[in-house]
């Protein structure tokens, strides 16, 4: 009988033991199913933080760089989530640039479906080509952010020509110079300062403003250049791409000379009639020149006096190869001695004056021009313009003695004498010509004569 109870006492036993490491195990394997549900839902929140937050825009304030320029790359993010997010340290990475410090310190947030812009600053290394830098982000619990970005290298400039530009300058003459800027960089140049230097030189306008030259376009910019001397003429040019500001400059050499398409006024078919003591010249301007002569005046110089109806004729405009006719009345003592003033302006507003002396002296229908000279009429003494080969200079501009519209020996001659000795020294033999015809006109009807006067007495 004890031995069936001692039996029954290790069965129970047993089964005790049994139960209480089954809840044993229960409890371990839901404590361990708890942890691995909470570790899988952290690691599902961290990945979500980074993967809201996007790149939303990325611009470069210029799309090509000069080595050695500063750059700044602005990038904005945009929180896609539904709560607020920590991002940090926003930096570009590439071996070919270097960034700048960092303006941005510690942490900063994004709300749900708000934005946030960085910026950040690098210099560009050498040497020229197209680079891929990384910008990156980190985020407050998640994996950070990442974009590439393209940086062009370049050394191309604005290159600047002359395009437009007189064959030679005269001296003391305002002449137009067109300068040609040519963007061949891949980016727009911004704030174009043209500036021209030059010892003895007079330029309008004095500085010139381009705003901006679009990649690959080109602009034309007209000066009018007045040279005093012969010198180098420079085109100072200053442009910024992006915020970093180049320079280059265009040299025209001003050598001083003739200019080759001047106008040049020729006088033509002149004559003389008198009435009284007043005298009248008429006759043609011709332009033999490669420009207009604008504004065209007529007129005569001392020791002749312009007086009367026309004391000065205004032609207006005579274009190259065409002419104009005059009419001038005037008195004057000396008639070998007349000088008849030109004057005329060019496209630039600059005057000009051509006197041709008349010699008025002989007795045939037309006149002599005995010298010739042609000045900048804003040139008091002549020197400059002269003396130098512009427009009426003695070395053979318009209306020199050995260029076109200088000193001539022809037309024909005219009425000689002075006035005492022109048209009046003719007066006695007009008075024995009328004579000699009245007489030979009575002796004709000298029988009807006879015939009238016996009837009448």
């Amino acid at each position: 009988m004890k031995i069936k109870w001692s039996f029954l006492s290790c069965i129970l036993m047993l089964l005790l033991v049994s139960a209480a490491y089954a809840d044993d195990s229960s409890s371990s394997s839901t404590s361990s199913t708890t942890s691995s549900s909470s570790s899988t839902s952290s690691s599902s929140t961290s990945v979500d933080q980074s993967a809201l937050v996007y790149v939303s825009n990325v611009s470069l304030d210029t799309q090509e760089y000069f080595a050695g320029d500063e750059g700044t790359l602005t990038v904005t993010l945009t929180n896609g989530g539904t709560s607020a997010i920590g991002l940090e340290n926003p930096t570009l990475i590439s071996s070919h640039i270097t960034v700048q410090p960092d303006d941005w310190e510690g942490m900063s947030f994004v709300g749900a479906g708000s934005t946030n812009t960085y910026s950040v600053r690098f210099t560009v290394k050498p040497p020229e080509g197209t680079y891929f830098a990384l910008f990156t982000i980190g985020t407050q619990n998640g994996n950070a952010i990442h974009y590439p970005v393209k940086i062009q290298v370049c050394s191309n400039t604005l290159t600047g020509a002359v395009t437009s530009k007189p064959t030679s300058f005269a001296p003391e003459a305002e002449q137009n110079v067109t300068l040609t800027l040519m963007n061949t960089r891949n980016g727009d140049v911004k704030n174009i300062v043209i500036t021209p230097e030059g010892s003895g030189i007079d330029s309008n306008p004095s500085v010139e403003l381009v705003s901006t030259i679009a990649a690959g376009s080109s602009t034309d910019v007209s000066f009018g250049i007045t040279p005093h001397q012969a010198t180098d003429l420079t085109f100072n040019v200053s442009y910024q791409d992006g915020d970093n500001t180049h320079f280059t400059d265009v040299v025209l050499p001003i050598n001083l000379g003739q200019d080759k398409t001047a106008a040049v006024p020729v006088v033509n078919d002149v004559e003389l009639t008198s009435s009284g003591a007043v005298d009248e010249i008429t006759g043609d301007v011709t332009n033999a020149g490669i420009t207009d002569a604008y504004g065209v005046i007529v007129t005569v110089g001392s020791p002749a006096v312009s007086t009367g109806t026309y004391p000065e004729y205004a032609i207006g405009s005579i274009a190259s190869d065409d002419s104009g006719s005059f009419d001038i009345t005037f008195t004057a003592n000396d008639l070998s001695i007349v000088p008849l003033i030109v004057t005329w302006k060019d496209s630039a507003g600059n005057d000009y004056n051509v006197t041709k002396v008349l010699d008025l002296n002989s007795g045939t229908a037309a006149g002599s021009i005995v010298s010739s000279s042609t000045t900048k009429a804003s040139d008091s003494t002549g020197s400059a313009s002269s003396m130098t080969g512009g427009p009426g200079g003695m070395s053979g501009g318009p209306g020199g003695d050995m260029g076109p519209g200088g000193s001539s020996t022809s037309v024909t001659s005219l009425f000689s004498g002075s006035k005492g000795g022109g048209i009046s020294s003719f007066y006695p033999v007009i008075g024995a010509a009328i004579v000699l015809i009245a007489g030979i006109v009575l002796w004709k009807k000298r029988k009807w004569i006879s015939l009238k006067l016996k009837k009448q007495q």
